[in-house]
């Protein structure tokens, strides 16, 4: 009886496998887009509103309150990944089958156009559900403070430093989803996705799906200006801009050139 290979595949077939997928991706009906993309929002809100309630009142100190902020945010990725959906940034991998030619760069923007909406979706119903809730007062009123203070941060930062930040961060995300693409169980993808995950939102970098949470939720708690809707609409853009840059470019354009670029299937 021949044993289960249990190894994680090697770069090269990583390489290869997203390729593959991206072409899965690019052709996939619009209906079923738009569900798995609004499932998937809907994830990464709730990531987002473990990591506002790790890191409320924690006492632990700057870098360990991060950290622990982290973790929990890497609730919403572990669920697009196992439970399965489709999110924007991590689709952003799906360049690499453009660059070889086997999807047409139509088709690369009806996925993201579609994927973006039903993410955004996602994220406005789950802010509505937590408005409904009313959690905001948790904590002593301490959970819907926090909220608003992540909010603000993200609307005051300028348009070159939303740009980075987002550049940044959807290098580690779209290196989480690489690094799952090489597991064989959900034990593997699991641990594929915390390290990138945790260290993009310790740093503060800034993820555009994730921010469709954060700011709607920190303006519906807040009182009229305390939160800049301008400032909240230059952070979407700028960071939308930069999660396509930092996914295309810095992952997919890299190992597509590393791997991929003759086309061919040799070792």
């Amino acid at each position: 009886m021949t044993p289960p290979i249990v190894d994680a595949l090697p770069p090269k077939e990583i390489a290869r496998k997203v390729e593959t997928v991206g072409v899965q991706k690019a052709r996939t009906d619009a209906l079923t887009l738009l569900v798995l993309g609004i499932l998937a929002g809907a994830f990464i809100s709730l990531g987002g509103l473990f990591y506002t309630v790790a890191i409320t009142d924690s006492g632990l100190g700057f870098g360990t309150t991060r950290v622990v902020g982290g973790l929990s945010f890497c609730l919403g990725l572990i669920l697009v990944v196992v439970a399965g959906a489709e999110l924007f940034t991590g689709n952003n991998l799906i360049a690499m089958a453009w660059a070889s030619g086997l999807v047409s760069l139509r088709e690369v923007a009806r996925n993201w156009t579609i994927v973006y909406l039903g993410n955004v979706a996602g994220c406005l119903g789950t802010v509505a559900l937590v408005a409904m809730a009313d959690l905001g007062p948790l904590g002593g009123g301490g959970l819907g403070e926090t909220a608003i203070k992540i909010a603000r941060g993200k609307a005051e930062l300028s348009l070159p430093e939303a740009l980075v930040r987002g550049i940044l961060c959807n290098a580690l995300v779209c290196l989480a989803v690489w690094l799952s693409m090489g597991g064989r169980s959900v034990t593997d993808k699991i641990l594929a996705i915390v390290f990138p995950i945790t260290a993009f939102v310790a740093v503060g970098l800034e993820h555009s799906i994730a921010n469709w949470f954060f700011l709607p939720l920190g303006i519906a708690l807040a009182d009229d200006g305390v939160i800049s809707i301008a400032g909240a609409a230059r952070n979407i853009v700028a960071v939308t801009c930069g999660n396509i840059l930092g996914g295309t470019l810095l992952v997919a354009g890299i190992y597509w050139l590393a791997y991929l670029r003759r086309g061919d299937t040799d070792d």
